[in-house]
């Protein structure tokens, strides 16, 4: 079967190429009379037509070669024929070229450190809020926004509500452009619908999180060979219900807002009542052997163990089609039960967001190359999936599968990251996803609560010290609270302990000034 696809992909491609030359023949001259520099991109979000296959080795000698860099664990094995693909559309839209550079998230920090520090060329690069966002701003790696964003990114301020927009804001300048997709989080547990069914588990019954107990129990003493709920050090309930579920994280270092309330005090989220409340659970939990033995030490996804067969549940935040995703990552059907409403905060609008970078050649060419991404469908669609034929075909205007003979461990572009580009409501839907998706997206977005502080973006440069301190006491104490490895009435004393020494008061202090500052001048303009 994988021979048979890969010579089918070999097929069309050679067809391409004959077809191409063919097509350069006619179209030669007319090219070289237009190749003139790039005018700024039309703002039509209508499906554009097929590129001119003009092979790349022929790109005009002024076009400009554009660096983009994201993170991606799976690096697809056709990236460089998309790429080309990418390529020869940019050079009749832009007058550019993109190469596009793609850095494990385990390595992310080093790679992306040592390119800044040797001035390599960097003019697109991922980023987000939970990626240490206030702190590259802060480093000066990202350039101000605000007027590449007036002169060449008017399709994406057509796109993004301007509080959206805004949402990147750091001293007043935007320094990131957010992903237009799902701008909320619940927060909740994925689970096996076929034990489920199979074993008459209730999920009805479900509230808290503690509800799970003996849903638990039942799975250890009736699939003795599956692990009831799959962990990590820095992934588990206690990280999913606490951060961004009870609590805004509000960026970088310690110091948390409650959710719930008009409370706009800073306070400590280990000192809490209910951080207490459930890192018992989990203890109790990891004594009942409902965890899996290496939960503080595996850096493998939680996904993985129940594609294998060795799990049940695990933790995660939740959105709408989420339970198709998991299935379509686990293998298995699968079935979510939420815990925590939706909930919207800076976080979650700037989880996904590029940023043009101080090492950038071609600032102008990058903001153009992103309001692509927001107002071009074939161009996301090119990036998100591949080449139609090839890597999918159309089932529908904007629904696809994958080609006869092809499916999702075959397929040659299977970089799966939709939500990290552009304007994913542009994104093409899958045959077994719901074609309402992008409108229950919308009212997702509508109906969550939004936190008090949201738009604003913590700057850490004042107490960057205390955090890189604070940082290290949570990498020594964090991951046995997360996965019930020890009692927390022993040792969350320590932890605090430890946390006020690496200066963990100076952060709260630095946070609650700079909030009360952003929350006075909210009052001001309105």
């Amino acid at each position: 079967m994988l021979i048979k696809s890969n010579w089918k992909a070999v097929t069309i491609t050679l067809a391409i190429i004959v077809i191409a030359a063919m097509a350069w023949i006619s179209v030669s001259a007319g090219w070289f009379k237009s190749n003139t520099p790039a005018q700024q991109p039309s703002e039509t979000t209508e499906a554009a037509t097929q590129p001119p296959t003009m092979p790349i080795a022929d790109q005009p000698a002024n076009a400009d070669q554009l660096v983009m860099v994201f993170p991606a664990g799976n690096v697809p094995r056709d990236l460089g024929l998309v790429e080309q693909e990418i390529n020869r559309y940019l050079l009749t839209k832009i007058n550019a070229t993109v190469d596009i550079k793609t850095i494990d998230l385990s390595s992310w920090w080093d790679k992306t450190g040592l390119m800044f520090a040797s001035g390599e060329q960097i003019d697109i690069m991922f980023t987000a809020g939970w990626m240490r966002f206030g702190d590259e701003v802060a480093k000066g790696r990202y350039l101000p926004l605000d007027q590449l964003l007036e002169q060449y990114g008017k399709g994406i301020r057509k796109i993004l509500d301007p509080s959206i927009l805004q949402a990147s804001k750091v001293d007043g300048n935007i320094y990131g452009i957010v992903t237009n997709k799902e701008f909320a989080s619940s927060k909740g547990l994925v689970v096996r619908k076929d034990l489920v069914d199979s074993l008459n588990i209730d999920l009805s019954q479900v509230k808290t999180l503690s509800d799970f107990g003996p849903i638990f129990q039942k799975i250890k003493e009736q699939e003795p060979g599956i692990t009831p709920l799959q962990a990590r050090a820095d992934r588990s309930p206690l990280t999913f219900m606490m951060q961004y579920g009870l609590f805004d994280m509000l960026g970088e270092g310690p110091g948390v807002l409650y959710r719930n309330g008009g409370s706009t005090q800073i306070v400590n989220m280990a000192e809490t009542p209910e951080f207490m409340q459930y890192a018992k659970t989990l203890y109790e939990w990891n004594r009942a052997g409902y965890l899996n033995a290496d939960a503080t030490t595996t850096k493998d996804n939680e996904y993985d163990a129940v594609k294998a067969g060795k799990a049940f549940a695990y933790a995660d935040s939740l959105k709408p089609g989420f339970e198709i995703q998991a299935s379509r990552d686990t293998g298995y059907p699968m079935v979510s039960v939420e815990l925590m409403k939706p909930y919207t905060t800076t976080a979650d609008t700037t989880s996904a967001m590029f940023a043009i970078t101080r090492n950038a050649k071609h600032p102008e060419k990058a903001m153009m190359l992103l309001n692509l991404l927001y107002t071009d469908p074939y161009l996301l669609n090119l990036l998100d999936w591949g080449i139609e034929g090839v890597h999918y075909r159309k089932t529908g205007d904007n629904v696809i599968d994958y080609p006869e003979g092809i499916d999702a461990k075959t397929v040659g572009y299977n970089l799966n990251q939709p939500w990290m580009f552009g304007n994913q409501l542009n994104s093409y839907l899958w045959s077994n996803e719901n074609p309402k998706l992008w409108d229950q997206y919308r009212a997702f977005n509508e109906q969550a609560d939004k936190s008090k502080a949201l738009g604003f973006v913590f700057n850490p440069e004042k107490v960057k010290t205390e955090i890189a301190a604070s940082i290290l006491v949570e990498k020594q104490f964090m991951p046995a609270l997360n996965t019930g490895a020890q009692d927390p009435e022993k040792i969350v004393p320590m932890y605090l302990d430890k946390m006020k020494a690496a200066g963990a008061d100076k952060v709260i202090a630095e946070k609650q000034r700079q909030l009360n500052a952003w929350l006075a001048e909210q009052a001001n303009r309105s």
